[in-house]
């Protein structure tokens, strides 16, 4: 259900500002609430904070709040319905609030001073969010950086550690890449890691985490053991094979697979699935090859 309501109570454009005086007035503890938004660093955490806080001064179901790509839910919908168009770094936010009934003047003062209130902070645990993402994602193929690989192997080993259970690191890279940049331009060259990025996206596992660590050699941790791998790899020789973009330059991987044992560091790992990588090359490339003991 629609309603409208007075334009002095819901202006179509509210710059975030505190009005401390106005607060007051309407019994809020203000500093109270300004804390429990700013303690959080998690976008969501903070509108969720924010939700429970609007329940708590009026009759509200639940509240959607949509900034840019981001989508952010509390509560349930029903009821009433109001929609807000605020106004935050010159960008448009809008906020539709499910209320369980109309709102009295006073009501809809109180909202509008909430409200005003949960911008900052929220806009601040975005871009927070977004610069920790810079930090840890590589910009060409928006997977996993060097920084955040190294940092999820010693948390993959730790938890292999204390479940006692299986995971295996396959390292990959593109055959020929060299020649491919040399021939064709590094434009060129960028776009076909993206699309093999992409690709390696589309054929892992949700439980599987894939990532670039310089060039165009990539990692991923799978969940179990070198069979698992062997046949996460298989996915990604028919992938690559099938893929329309990749085919037409002659793109080509090679694979090396090596389980995790229970005296292997992310270091020792690492070499194992490397050697097992330049085994593939060594066997004609566009093929896996899974690291024995007897190797070392």
């Amino acid at each position: 259900m629609e309603i409208g309501l007075a334009p002095k109570f819901f202006p179509n454009e509210y710059r975030v500002q505190a009005d401390v005086e106005s607060a007051y007035s309407l019994d809020l503890d203000l500093v109270n609430i300004i804390q429990q938004l700013h303690q959080h660093l998690d976008p969501r955490t903070v509108f969720a904070c924010f939700g429970k806080i609007m329940g708590q001064y009026l009759p509200l179901h639940g509240v959607q709040l949509t900034y840019k790509q981001y989508h952010f839910n509390w509560g349930r919908q029903g009821g009433y319905s109001i929609e807000q168009h605020l106004a935050l770094a010159d960008t448009s936010v809008k906020v539709n609030y499910n209320l369980k009934a109309p709102l009295m003047p006073s009501q809809a003062q109180r909202l509008n001073q909430l409200q005003g209130l949960v911008l900052q902070p929220l806009f601040n645990a975005i871009q927070f969010q977004e610069i920790s993402k810079r930090a840890m994602f590589d910009a060409l193929t928006n997977l996993g950086n060097r920084h955040y690989y190294l940092e999820q192997i010693k948390k993959e080993i730790a938890r292999a550690q204390r479940c006692h259970s299986d995971f295996s690191l396959v390292t990959l890279d593109l055959d020929n890449f060299k020649q491919l940049n040399d021939r064709y331009g590094h434009q060129l060259g960028d776009n076909t890691l993206a699309a093999f990025a992409h690709m390696l996206t589309t054929v892992i596992r949700d439980t599987d985490q894939a990532f670039r660590i310089g060039g165009d050699e990539f990692t991923i941790l799978v969940q179990g053991d070198a069979q698992a791998a062997a046949i996460l790899c298989q996915r990604i020789l028919i992938a690559v094979d099938d893929h329309t973009d990749l085919a037409d330059y002659q793109v080509k991987t090679s694979l090396g697979i090596a389980l995790w044992l229970h005296n292997d560091t992310e270091q020792s790992l690492y070499q194992k699935s490397d050697s097992a990588l330049y085994q593939a090359k060594a066997a004609g490339r566009q093929c896996y090859s899974i690291f024995q003991p007897t190797d070392a």
